[in-house]
């Protein structure tokens, strides 16, 4: 009886373990199956997270790209006597200039592209030192920007200055007497429509090599190649500018990288100068060793 009972006891343990050890694996595969769901779950979700990221980065690119109402720069009051025009374009909009003329025909002329952001009375600290020089100068506001209609593109701001380009030559502006002169986003405009023709000049301010070299260091992990429509290509186009050109650029810009300028400079032809100054900002100082420099730039024949 005792053997019995002893034997009995032990297939009951046996079953027991045995019970015990499938429970454990089922209550194991239950939570490795939770975890397994949890971990493609997650990864399902970044993916999802991510498109929508990209989604939204291809259909509102252009508003982070052009901002018309941001007005961050220096409040300086005008001092300049101008006319305000208006330039038909290529593709039926017009768009806002304000014209400085003191003989279009003898002195060279300033065509002036800002930058993406605010309206053109954020450059009068650089207009008021133009107005002292012997020159003429025209700055446009791009479709889009101070009251013009239109939005901007990469396309349709290119019409935008080849339109101000042939308006000047139609009150009788040589382009042997036109000078370029490309602000920051303005810079990759400048180098667009300068490409093959006989200027006295283009001048680059905080110039980028590309847009897509640019919004690759902003969106790292973004495939901005795929995604991006306005590319501004400057790197690619330079080569094809035989015009005397200057480059300006500051060390300590923290929008476009310094080493975009210089990349564009060693790129250049010659006839070309450059102002690097390591202690400047994107919006350079019109301080006078600056001044100077476009003051004997704009002396250069071309």
């Amino acid at each position: 009886a005792v053997l019995y009972s002893a034997a009995v006891k032990g297939l009951i343990n046996k079953k027991n373990k045995i019970k015990i050890f499938f429970i454990k694996k089922l209550i194991s595969a239950k939570y490795e199956y939770v975890y397994t769901k949890l971990f493609y779950g997650s990864i399902i979700l970044g993916l999802i997270i991510y498109l929508v990221i990209l989604g939204y980065i291809y259909i509102f690119q252009r508003n982070l790209l052009y901002h018309p109402s941001v007005n961050g720069y220096m409040d300086d009051a005008i001092q300049f006597k101008y006319s305000e025009i208006k330039i038909p374009t290529q593709d039926g909009i017009e768009i806002k200039g304000w014209l400085h003329e003191k003989d279009l025909i003898n002195k060279k002329t300033i065509l002036f592209f800002h930058g993406n952001a605010g309206e053109l009375t954020n450059r009068n600290y650089k207009l008021n030192e133009f107005s002292k020089m012997d020159i003429n100068f025209l700055i446009i506001a791009w479709r889009g920007f101070s009251g013009n209609e239109g939005k901007p593109t990469e396309k349709g701001l290119y019409q935008d200055a080849n339109s101000a380009i042939d308006w000047l030559k139609s009150k009788g502006v040589k382009e042997e007497k036109l000078i370029l002169y490309g602000e920051s986003l303005g810079s990759g405009i400048a180098t667009e429509v300068a490409q093959n023709k006989k200027l006295a000049g283009v001048i680059l301010e905080s110039p980028y090599t590309s847009m897509t070299e640019l919004a690759g260091k902003y969106y790292p992990l973004l495939p901005v190649k795929l995604l991006l429509k306005d590319r501004y290509e400057s790197i690619k186009k330079i080569k094809n500018i035989h015009s005397p050109i200057l480059i300006m650029h500051g060390g300590l810009d923290l929008i476009v990288p310094f080493q975009m300028g210089v990349k564009l400079y060693e790129a250049a032809n010659e006839p070309k100068f450059k102002y690097f100054i390591t202690n400047d900002d994107h919006m350079m100082r019109y301080d006078q060793n600056l001044i100077q420099q476009l003051k004997s730039f704009i002396g250069t024949e071309a």
